[in-house]
C-alpha cells in the first residue's frame, strides 16, 4: 500500500512538473501542440502552465542580438573592388510570425545574410570608394537599414542597425588604386587652381576696368571745375578791365612784374625810364 502511494506520488510530481514552465523576464514563449501555436504568444514572465506530455514550449530571446557576416567582396560605383566587413543588431519583433517563417535564431540568421548583403551590394554599387570610407558612409548604412527592415518585416523581425566594421581595399590592388586615386586628386587640385586664378585674373581686370573709368570721370570733373574756375576769372577780370582800364592795367603790370622778380633773384631786367615801374622805384 505504502509503495503504491509512493508511485502515485511520483506520478503526479512528473505530471506536474510536465505541465509547469518557466519564461524569464528576457523571453517570450509560444506553446506547440503537436506543431501548432496553442494561445499566442507568452510575453509575461514566472511560472505557466501547459497540457503535460502533449504540449512542448519555445523561448525566443527579447534583447538585441548580433548578426556578423563574413567578408565580402563588392564593386563600387567608381570600378574599385572592396572587401567589406559589417555587422547588424537584430530583435525578434513577432514570435508566432518568427516561429511561421524562419522557425530559430539559425533559420534567422540565414535570411539576414542574403538580406542584408543584397541591400549592402546594391547601395555601395550607387558609391564611390571614397564616399564609402570616409565621407557617407553613415548616410549609405541608415538607408541600408531601413531597406533591410522592410524585408525581415514579414519574418517577425526588426533591424535595429546596420555598421560596416571594415571597407578596404583587397591586398593585391591596394598599391595600385592608391597611387591613381592620388593621381586623380591631384589633377582635381590642378584644376581648382587653374580656375582660382582665372578668377583672380578676372576680378583684377574688372578692378582696373572700374579704376579707369573713376579716373576718367574724376579729370573729366576736375577739367569742368578748372574750365568754370578760368571762366569766373576772365569775367572778373573783365568787370575790372571795364570800370577802370587804367587800373587794370595798372595792376597786370604789377603782377607780371611780380612773376618776374619772384624768380631765382638772378634775373636782369632792362627797362625804359618811362615805364611805369621805372616811376614807382624811383618814387620818394
Amino acid at each position: 500500500m505504502k509503495k503504491g502511494i509512493n508511485v502515485i506520488l511520483i506520478l503526479i510530481v512528473i505530471v506536474f512538473a510536465s505541465s509547469v514552465f518557466q519564461v524569464s523576464e528576457v523571453q517570450r514563449a509560444v506553446v506547440l501542440r503537436f506543431g501548432k501555436p496553442v494561445g499566442g504568444e507568452i510575453n509575461t514572465s514566472g511560472l505557466k502552465f501547459k497540457v503535460p506530455f502533449i504540449d512542448n514550449v519555445v523561448y525566443f530571446d527579447k534583447r538585441l542580438l548580433d548578426y556578423d557576416a563574413e567578408p565580402k567582396d563588392l564593386i563600387t560605383k567608381d570600378k574599385k573592388n572592396i572587401v567589406i566587413d559589417n555587422y547588424a543588431r537584430w530583435r525578434i519583433i513577432d514570435p508566432l510570425l518568427f516561429l511561421q517563417t524562419v522557425q530559430d535564431e539559425k533559420g534567422a540568421q540565414a535570411r539576414l545574410d542574403d538580406i542584408i548583403y543584397s541591400e549592402i551590394r546594391e547601395r555601395l554599387g550607387q558609391y564611390t570608394f571614397l564616399d564609402i570610407i570616409a565621407f557617407k558612409r553613415d548616410e549609405i548604412m541608415e538607408t541600408v537599414t531601413r531597406e533591410s527592415w522592410e524585408k525581415t518585416k514579414k519574418f517577425g523581425i526588426e533591424i535595429v542597425d546596420v555598421r560596416i566594421k571594415r571597407a578596404e581595399l583587397p591586398k593585391e590592388n591596394e598599391e595600385n588604386v592608391y597611387r591613381r586615386m592620388e593621381a586623380e586628386r591631384h589633377q582635381q587640385a590642378k584644376k581648382y587652381r587653374a580656375e582660382g586664378q582665372e578668377k583672380a585674373l578676372e576680378i583684377t581686370s574688372q578692378a582696373e576696368k572700374e579704376r579707369t573709368v573713376i579716373l576718367a570721370e574724376a579729370y573729366e570733373k576736375s577739367e569742368s571745375i578748372k574750365g568754370e574756375g578760368d571762366a569766373e576769372a576772365l569775367k572778373i577780370y573783365a568787370d575790372a578791365y571795364n570800370r577802370d582800364p587804367e587800373f587794370y592795367k595798372f595792376t597786370r603790370t604789377l603782377s607780371t612784374y611780380d612773376k618776374i622778380l619772384s624768380g631765382s633773384g638772378k634775373t636782369k631786367i632792362i627797362m625804359s625810364t618811362e615805364s611805369e615801374l621805372w616811376k614807382i622805384l624811383n618814387e620818394k
